[in-house]
Order: structure tokens, then sequence, then C-alpha cells
């Protein structure tokens, strides 16, 4: 009964979806609006449509998620702007909305990825050096999303606005699609055997998104639908402050 509106890049599959899912659940408030994460320019034209379009937003959910080399008109790499950048700039330019319909909730689709991850805030939003670039950036993007969660939930503190990130699960999706091709014949067949499917993977996420009694966790990281410790670095404030004021500048906040 909800009214939900589903902002992906490619608008032909987003459209699909969007009538698939009205016809699957028999509920007509289900639209597709066009959003593309690796461009800042997209984010502020979403958020500007959207605004004027929907008066009410009580949920927002950032889980788009990429895992690649290259770099964005925008100069970032691709990884670390889809990931973490893009939905940054999105929940800012969203949030007097969230705070007006409040109790709202932020749910940040994040990764046990985070463990591996390295934050260095004067060389955010560049590739790392190294042949395993691509999956570093990928990880580091994924504690780029602990540490945002964290920190919106300080500076939101008293306005019923509450966000949790979550990790999924091994879930097979379209993120490995850029998987080397020497490395395919290797990898896909361990996501075929061992990987959960999408609705399985969204558990996480719709519990942090609809179960009651969850305020008082704003901040923390879920699990299998159960509160997780993540790692250390995750749970370092002044790091997650550095991000917070990093990405302010690098979206042109």
């Amino acid at each position: 009964g909800a009214r939900v509106v589903l902002a992906a890049r490619n608008a032909l599959q987003g459209e699909a979806a969007a009538r698939r899912i009205r016809t699957e659940t028999g509920n007509p408030e289900v639209r597709f609006m066009q959003l593309d994460l690796a461009s800042l320019r997209s984010v502020r034209a979403f958020a500007s449509a959207f605004l004027l379009q929907e008066p009410h937003l009580h949920l927002l959910i950032n889980n788009a998620g990429v895992s690649a080399g290259g770099t964005t008109e925008d100069g970032f790499s691709l990884s670390f702007q889809v990931n973490h950048l893009g939905h940054f700039l999105l929940t800012q330019l969203l949030l007097e909305r969230l705070q007006s319909c409040a109790p709202s909730r932020v749910v940040i689709v994040a990764s046990s990825a985070h463990c591996a991850g390295r934050l260095h805030p004067d060389t955010l939003g560049q590739p790392p050096p190294g042949p395993l670039s691509a999956f570093q950036d990928y990880c580091d993007s994924k504690l780029a999303n602990m540490l945002h969660a964290r920190e919106l939930a300080t500076r939101l503190q008293g306005t019923q606005v509450t966000c949790y990130a979550v990790h999924p699960g091994f879930v097979n999706t379209e993120l490995f699609r850029h998987t080397p091709l020497w490395l395919k014949p290797f990898f896909l067949p361990l996501v075929r055997l061992f990987f959960c499917e999408a609705a399985e993977g969204a558990q996480t996420s719709l519990y942090c998104a609809t179960q009651e009694g969850l305020e008082c966790f704003s901040g923390r990281y879920f699990t299998d639908c159960h509160l997780q410790e993540p790692w250390p670095l995750a749970r370092n404030d002044q790091l997650a402050r550095a991000l917070w004021e990093a990405s302010e500048r690098l979206v042109g906040l």
C-alpha cells in the first residue's frame, strides 16, 4: 500500500521493474524515476524532480552498488562515487523532506567488506593504487557507508529521523558483471552455489526499514536482521566526521 519510487540508472529496466512490481503486488503506487549516481548532476536533477512531485518521504533506502574500475564524469573513482558520494549527496538533498515527514528512516546498504576498507580524507575519491584497485575501492566505499550512517545518526539526534547500515549477505546480483574475464570461470560458479538470491538479500534492509522499535539503534550495523558489531575503523567517530566534511567538499555542499 505504500507509494514507492524506484530510482535506477537504466530507464528501460527501471520502467520494466516498476511495472512488474505493480503487477506482482497489486499496488499501483509504484513509479520509476531515473537516477545515475555516477553523475552528481543527475543526483541533483533527481532530487529537484522528486521534491517537486512527491510531498512525502518517510523512507530512503540507499541500495545501489557497483564494483568496477574507472572514473566518473565528476572525476571520482566509479565505485566510490556510486556507492558513497552519490548516496551522500542524495541523502543531504532529501534530508529536509525526511525531517518534515518524521518519523522517518534512512537505510544504507553497506557490506562486511568494510573490514578491508582504508579511508584517507586527503585522497578521497581517487582510485587506490595497486593491482586490486577496483576491489579496494569497493571496500573503501563500504567503510564509507558505515561511517556515513554513524555520523548521520549523530547529526540527526532528536529529529526523529534515524538511520541504519546493513550487510545484505553475499547476494547473486549484477554487482559482479564487471569481474575480469579471466576470473569469471572460477568466481561465477561459486556465486551461483553459495550466494543468496536478491529477495533473500533484501531482508535485512526491509527489517531496518519496517521493524518497530529500532529507533534506539540509529547509526548501528545490522546483518541477518540482527545487530552486529562492525570492525573498529567503522566505529571511529573522528574518521566519520572527517569523511563527512570531505564528502561535503567533494560534492559541492
